[in-house]
């Protein structure tokens, strides 16, 4: 490939991935405009504009400011950091299977949880949300302390395993205690949905400042885990540190899926279809990866809480039911376009 060549085949590639973030972040804004009118009452631009700049105290105002704004915010959030964190979860891992999950990061929330509603008297999402939050914290850490035991430092598959026998436990303790405790059952039946509705401002606030630094640490970590991807080996004669760019990327990845499980549950297929979906526009290079996820994660979130409400009026579906009918065929079909190519 000459000079000439090359110049031309990279600047076909910028154009196409800016071209494609540029469509990315504008799909992004029709999901949160329709996340704001599209409900059991429509109500039109005009109103909401007034609502968002001049409210008056109307019903229009209130179930803007007070139901529909912060549940769409919170999809922003919450879905950004699925998508990002399935994307460091795969990096770290090297497998393009692994979702956010594999690090027990949802078993430990959902732990934690069920013991704070069972024995401490935790009720309402506020109340237990932090509890969700240390729950996946604590037992992420432990998951990457077991994957880390031994020779050779941390592994990709140790750390899948050890994330899956974790996971394995705890669900089955979970289980129990929602079983012998009908205050536990009801409570997780309403988190365990994976939902945005009925979470309020406060769960937003709270979320908000670890996802925020959950996305600069993955911003951060993209660059090496380019490195990383070609193996530990390559990774380490690119003068890349490997341990401890898996480390900084499974802070990310607690702060990220962490918060944002223990915040709106866990929504499934979010961290596993995106970062495919990121790939398969711009290819191997994880800060494109990133930064497309940032915007497609949360239009996938925002757009199914939108299917959820209008399909069986006035009753809801949950979100997180939405994303796994509309993530499973999208990765299927993106399989069979690999296979094709």
């Amino acid at each position: 490939m000459t000079a000439g060549s090359s110049y031309e085949y990279h600047t076909r590639v910028a154009v196409r991935r800016w071209m494609g973030w540029i469509l990315a972040a504008g799909l992004l804004i029709l999901a949160c405009v329709l996340s704001l009118v599209v409900g059991v009452k429509h109500i039109p631009i005009t109103e909401i504009i007034t609502a968002l700049w001049q409210p008056g105290g109307s019903p229009d105002d209130l179930i803007i400011s007070e139901y529909r704004l912060p549940r769409t915010l919170l999809g922003l959030l919450a879905g950004s950091a699925l998508g990002i964190a399935g994307c460091l979860m795969q990096g770290l891992t090297r497998n393009p299977l692994a979702d956010p999950g594999l690090l027990g990061i949802n078993a430990g929330a959902a732990f934690a949880i069920a013991v704070a509603v069972a024995y401490l008297g935790a009720s309402g999402i506020a109340s237990y949300v932090w509890f969700g939050f240390a729950g996946a914290a604590v037992v992420s850490v432990a998951v990457y302390r077991l994957g880390t035991v031994g020779r050779g430092g941390t592994d990709p598959i140790r750390l899948t395993l050890a994330g899956v026998a974790v996971t394995a436990v705890l669900t089955g303790i979970t289980k129990g205690l929602i079983l012998l405790n009908s205050s536990a059952f009801e409570e997780m039946r309403q988190w365990d949905a994976g939902a945005l509705t009925g979470r309020g401002y406060d769960v937003l606030a709270g979320a908000t400042p670890f996802i925020l630094i959950g996305i600069i640490f993955a911003a951060v970590a993209a660059r090496s885990l380019n490195a990383v991807a070609l193996g530990d080996d390559m990774a380490r004669a690119l003068g890349v540190h490997v341990t401890r760019t898996r480390a900084f990327t499974a802070l990310a990845l607690i702060l990220l899926c962490g918060t944002a499980t223990a915040a709106v549950g866990p929504i499934t297929f979010v961290g596993l279809a995106v970062p495919h979906i990121a790939r398969w526009i711009v290819g191997p290079d994880y800060r494109w990866i990133v930064a497309y996820s940032l915007l497609l994660a949360p239009t996938l979130v925002l757009f199914a809480d939108i299917l959820g409400r209008i399909v069986i009026p006035p009753d809801e579906i949950a979100a997180g039911v939405v994303t796994a009918f509309l993530g499973a065929p999208i990765l299927i079909w993106l399989a069979r376009r690999s296979e094709m190519r």
